[in-house]
C-alpha cells in the first residue's frame, strides 16, 4: 500500500454520517439537506440533447488534449467572461479539458510537485475543500493552513506567511469566491501573490468554480488570469485556474471543466493525465461546447440562488450572525453554541442537516477557523430551503 494513504484523514460527509449515525429525527418532518454543495436547479436541456445526438462519439477513442472547438470555446468564454485581451488565451497551449474540476485540483498536484525536495510545502485556506490536503499529502508534500476568519475578512493574510514557508512553497491553491465564505480576492490581492510566486518559484492554483454565481450582474467576481493580465502578463506564468460547468450550469453529473494558464505547466499537466488515462468522453465534449457557448441559462441560475439567498436572510434576520456572500450559494453563520452540538442537535430535533464548520477546517496554534460556524448549502428549491430556515429560526429560539 502506499503509505501515504494512511494520512489522509476522514472526509466531512463521513464525519457528518458519524455524528448523525443513531439518531431518529421528528418522522413528520420531511429532510432537507443543506450540508452538500450539489446544484438541484434543473441542468439545460440542451446539454442532454447534444450528448444523445453525439452518442456516435463512443466508438472512438477522445484525445487527452479534447477537440479544438472544445479549447476554443472555453479560450472565448474565459475572453468574454474576464475581459481578457483578445487573443490572449492560445486554446492549442494554454487550455485543457478535464473531468471536473475536484479530478483536476487533485491530479496538479500529482504532476507538479517536487516531492524529492527536503521540505515541499502546498499552501491552503482554512477552512478548506479537502482535495487540497488530499492531493498535497498523496503528492509527498506537507500541507500549509492560512486560516480565514471574520478578523481577515475570510480571506487568506499572504503578508502573514514567515519567509521559510514561501522559500519551501510548491504550490498554493487559492479559492475565490470561497469556499465555504463566498469571499471574492481582491484583483491587487491576487497581484500581490504573483509577485510573491515570482520571487519563490512555486505555482498558483486558482480554484474558481463558484465564479458564476453572484448577487449583481453588474459586478461578477474577478480572478487569476485577469489580474495577471492587468499587469501586462499574458504568459499567465505560474498561473492555473479550475473551471467547471457543475456550479455554473447544474451539470455535476456530466464531469466537465477545464485547467487555463501557463502554457509550460499546462504542457506538464497534460503528459501526466496522458498517462493518467482521464481523457473527457466525446458526448460529455460536444454538451460542454455548448454550455459554454450559451449564457443565458446560466443567468437565469443565478437568478433562483437570489431569490433563496433573500427568502432565507430574510427568515433569519437579527438570529444568526451572517451576510450575503459575495459570491457561491453558501451561508456562513456563527452558531450559539459548539458547531457538531448545533449541526446534530439541528438535525435531531428539526430533521435538516448542515455541515459543521469545524469539518471543513484544521486545527492550528491559533484554532480551529471553522469552529462555531456551520455551512448551509442552498442548493435545493426554493420552497425547501424557506421550510429550513424556518425550522432553524424555530431550534435557535429555544436553545
Amino acid at each position: 500500500m502506499n503509505p501515504d494513504l494512511d494520512r489522509l484523514q476522514p472526509y466531512p460527509f463521513e464525519r457528518l454520517a458519524r455524528l448523525k449515525s443513531g439518531i431518529q429525527p421528528p418522522a413528520g418532518l420531511s429532510h432537507v439537506n443543506l450540508s452538500i454543495g450539489e446544484p438541484n436547479h434543473p441542468p439545460p436541456h440542451f446539454v442532454a440533447e447534444e450528448i444523445i445526438s453525439h452518442l456516435h462519439g463512443l466508438a472512438n477513442y477522445p484525445l487527452t488534449r479534447g477537440r479544438p472547438e472544445l479549447r476554443a470555446a472555453i479560450a472565448d468564454w474565459l475572453v468574454r467572461r474576464f475581459e481578457l485581451p483578445a487573443g490572449s488565451i492560445d486554446p492549442e497551449r494554454q487550455v485543457l479539458p478535464v473531468n471536473g474540476t475536484r479530478e483536476a485540483l487533485f491530479a496538479v498536484a500529482q504532476a507538479l510537485v517536487d516531492r524529492g525536495a527536503a521540505r515541499a510545502l502546498v499552501l491552503s485556506p482554512n477552512p478548506f475543500y479537502q482535495i487540497y490536503e488530499g492531493a498535497a499529502l498523496l503528492a509527498g508534500a506537507e500541507p500549509w493552513f492560512l486560516n480565514t476568519t471574520a478578523d481577515n475578512g475570510y480571506r487568506p493574510d499572504f503578508s502573514a506567511v514567515p519567509e521559510d514557508v514561501w522559500r519551501d512553497c510548491q504550490l498554493i491553491y487559492v479559492c475565490s469566491p470561497g469556499n465555504p465564505t463566498g469571499a471574492v480576492l481582491a484583483p491587487e490581492t491576487l497581484q500581490s501573490l504573483i509577485r510573491l510566486a515570482d520571487e519563490h518559484d512555486f505555482v498558483i492554483a486558482a480554484d474558481e468554480c463558484y465564479s458564476e454565481i453572484y448577487p449583481d450582474e453588474k459586478t461578477p467576481p474577478g480572478g487569476l488570469l485577469a489580474a495577471a493580465a492587468a499587469m501586462g502578463r499574458d504568459d499567465y506564468r505560474r498561473c492555473l485556474v479550475f473551471h467547471s460547468l457543475s456550479k455554473r450550469s447544474n451539470l455535476p453529473g456530466l464531469r466537465s471543466g477545464f485547467v487555463a494558464g501557463d502554457a509550460e505547466l499546462i504542457a506538464a499537466f497534460h503528459r501526466y493525465r496522458t498517462y493518467h488515462g482521464c481523457a473527457m468522453p466525446p458526448p460529455t465534449q460536444a454538451a460542454s461546447i455548448k454550455a459554454w457557448g450559451d449564457e443565458r441559462h446560466v443567468r437565469d441560475n443565478r437568478t433562483l440562488y437570489r431569490e433563496k439567498f433573500a427568502a432565507v436572510l430574510d427568515i433569519l434576520d437579527g438570529l444568526l450572525e451572517l451576510a450575503l456572500p459575495e459570491a457561491g450559494f453558501y451561508l456562513w453563520p456563527r452558531t450559539p453554541l459548539d458547531d457538531a452540538e448545533f449541526a446534530r442537535r439541528l438535525y435531531a430535533e428539526q430533521h435538516v442537516t448542515v455541515l459543521p464548520g469545524s469539518y471543513l477546517s484544521r486545527d492550528t496554534e491559533q484554532g480551529n477557523p471553522g469552529r462555531n460556524h456551520v455551512r448551509l448549502a442552498l442548493v435545493a428549491p426554493l420552497e425547501d430551503c424557506i421550510e429550513a430556515a424556518r425550522r432553524i429560526r424555530r431550534f435557535v429560539e429555544h436553545l
